[in-house]
């Protein structure tokens, strides 16, 4: 019998992405955020979780992809880091996945830009890929490169 892991699911603009149940503490519903002043970008503000307060990090910035419209507002999926509780801003929550282990590959060649470096690998399901991100990787990586481009 193949071994499975479960993910925590999402999507960003038209893309699926998945995350590894562990390592996330809730999903939520758009929280008021108190802007920064001085972060990268990437970074939307700070949201009170119930008096832990927990830095937002937009991943449609972090992939480099087009602002989400004002009408839409973005859903947080809280995760667990090595920095502590982060919530990830991304356009809507999908289901809890099973997928098999021997289904996984490394990240296609397709992969572009800031983006590559932010997924361990896809799941081949059967009807779509499933982006597996680092949850490390999103929080820390990636102001370098985001400096150099000018975004």
């Amino acid at each position: 019998m193949a071994k499975t892991q479960q993910f925590c699911t999402f999507f960003l603009k038209d893309q699926f992405f998945g995350v590894p149940v562990q390592q996330v503490q809730e999903v939520i519903r758009f929280q008021e955020m108190t802007r920064v002043p001085l972060v990268p970008p990437v970074i939307r503000g700070l949201i009170n979780l119930r008096g832990q307060i927990v830095m937002a990090i937009d991943l449609r910035r972090r992939f480099g992809m087009p602002e989400r419209p004002e009408s839409e507002l973005p859903m947080n999926v809280v995760v667990r880091t090595d920095d502590g509780a982060v919530s990830f801003l991304v356009d809507e929550i999908g289901d809890v996945l099973e997928a098999e282990e021997d289904s996984f590959e490394s990240p296609p060649d397709t992969l572009q830009g800031p983006g590559r470096d932010l997924v361990q690998g896809v799941y081949k399901l059967e009807d779509h890929l499933m982006l597996v991100l680092d949850a490390q990787r999103a929080v820390t990586g990636g102001e370098e490169s985001m400096a150099q481009n000018g975004n």
